[in-house]
């Protein structure tokens, strides 16, 4: 039998009301004591399903605004659904906003047995771990100053310190290691690390994908209040920066130029190889081959010179050659239609979103004529960064392959 989620929720949905700026205020005030429901809301979420086992890491992602930290917030008990249940077997803590559940006039000190007293721990109790937390947060006599008084760096480390001290069934953080200098990121990581190595919960939001890849199993990409995606980590990222880096490149994207009469153009262009179909367009297996055909009308009769690219969606080229590098002429199809065929054998390319380009040049490779593209998914799982798979191997000090 399946063991009971430490957190599950079901179809949470949460409302905000809109206020006018054109009415009164009270006239707004009135409607929410009166029980009226607004005419305008808006939805920060809709119809969230999530079970959250112990010893999980979870990780939320997506755009400002999208409702990552309305969901954490439902979850830590700060904000209350408009619909839908949740459930919570454990002890919770939170690294929501910075400085929440810091009393800005109290010193870091009385904020510390505050915010442990919150959490059900006796003062005894309190006491027996304030020196680990002194010691985690590392900021010297500032403990005895007022938190307002504190760097927004300061909070976090004193917040973060106190959630170290509890060890919570379930942690939540909202951007935690996106504050404070690199040695506290790196010690906040370290933590984190050992938390989860122990059996512990995490559920964490950040724009960071290496931090989601590096902290995460599993990710879920919330997408204006919706759950677009869901899955492995390093999926959910791969599909959110694709997301991203398609937006931009559309942003960017301007009107093309009218073909030119009398100059080759770009007749075709199609993939081959181990290249298949599916509902969101054309993919490739990680490491699989890649084939290119195409043809390109050429006017004067002349052989003309290809140009082939592949590039990754936000703009970074990866790969270029032309045919008249490798003394490879273009066969002449029919009439003044020549063909090309280009294999790339067990492609290395890391997965994400891809165009292979193709361009029109004159017969000297001097000038560009046109250019055809294709966008393609390289699908796969995996945590390593870059563009390509390097080959490698790891070694102990006797040549031994690991």
């Amino acid at each position: 039998m399946a063991s009971q989620p430490l957190l599950r929720l079901r179809n949470i949905g949460k409302d905000y009301p809109l206020m006018s700026t054109n009415g009164p205020p009270l006239g707004t005030v009135w409607a929410l004591l009166r029980g009226t429901r607004l005419p305008r809301h808006f939805r920060a979420l809709h119809g969230v399903d999530l079970d959250v086992v112990a010893g999980a890491s979870l990780g939320l992602i997506g755009e400002n605004g999208a409702g990552k930290s309305t969901l954490l917030k439902i979850i830590a008990g700060v904000v209350k659904p408009s619909e839908g249940t949740i459930e919570i077997h454990g002890r919770v803590g939170a690294l929501l906003e910075l400085g929440a559940g810091f009393h800005p006039d109290y010193s870091g000190r009385d904020n510390v047995f505050l915010a442990m007293a919150l959490m059900g721990l006796g003062r005894r109790e309190a006491e027996e771990r304030l020196d680990d937390i002194l010691a985690f947060a590392d900021i010297g006599e500032h403990i005895e100053q007022p938190i307002k008084h504190y760097s927004s760096g300061m909070v976090v480390r004193l917040g973060f310190a106190v959630a170290t001290a509890i060890r919570p069934d379930l942690l939540l953080t909202d951007e935690v290691l996106a504050v404070g200098d690199e040695s506290f990121q790196k010690k906040c990581m370290r933590w984190m690390e050992a938390y989860l190595s122990n059996g512990g919960t995490l559920v964490i939001c950040s724009h960071s994908m290496f931090h989601i890849q590096k902290l995460c199993r599993d990710a879920i990409w919330i997408h204006h209040g919706c759950v677009r995606a869901a899955g492995l980590a390093a999926e959910v990222a791969r599909q959110y920066l694709t997301y991203h880096d398609e937006k931009s490149r559309l942003e960017r994207l301007s009107i093309p130029a009218r073909p030119v009469a009398g100059v080759s153009q770009v007749r075709s262009l199609e993939l081959g190889g181990d290249v298949r179909e599916a509902a969101g367009g054309q993919y490739l297996p990680f490491g699989e081959s890649l084939e290119v055909r195409g043809a390109i009308d050429a006017p004067d009769g002349l052989p003309p010179t290809v140009a082939v690219g592949i590039v990754r969606a936000d703009e970074t080229a990866v790969y270029g050659l032309t045919n008249d590098m490798e003394s490879v002429p273009l066969e002449r199809v029919s009439g003044n239609s020549f063909g090309f065929r280009l294999r790339f054998p067990c492609l290395p390319l890391l997965p994400g979103r891809y165009r292979v380009q193709a361009h029109a040049m004159d017969p000297e490779g001097m000038r560009v004529y046109d250019c055809v593209e294709v966008t393609f998914d390289i699908t796969g799982d995996t945590r390593e960064l870059g563009t390509c798979r390097l080959e490698h191997e790891w070694l102990f000090h006797d040549d031994k392959i690991v």
